[in-house]
């Protein structure tokens, strides 16, 4: 991957996990299997990451945008 475009990247990406601090889903576990007699529950998870990783990510490709950018100009 070309160093902008992995940069480009690298800011949307922290810019989403900035905005969106995390997820759920749910799961459906089987309680209870007897014959016909079948028994779920839903259960929910949360997947939650802390904003300076979105922070850390711009920056990181920031960095790369610049870097490319001086590398082009010498």
């Amino acid at each position: 991957m070309k160093p902008k475009i992995g940069g480009i990247v690298l800011i949307a990406i922290g810019i989403l996990m900035l905005v969106m601090t995390g997820f759920n889903y749910m799961t459906t576990e089987k309680v209870v299997d007897i014959g016909p007699v079948e028994i779920q529950k839903e259960k929910s998870h949360s997947v939650e990451w802390p904003p300076i990783i979105g922070v850390l990510l711009i920056v990181g490709g920031g960095a790369l945008l610049v870097l490319r950018g001086k590398k082009a100009s010498q």
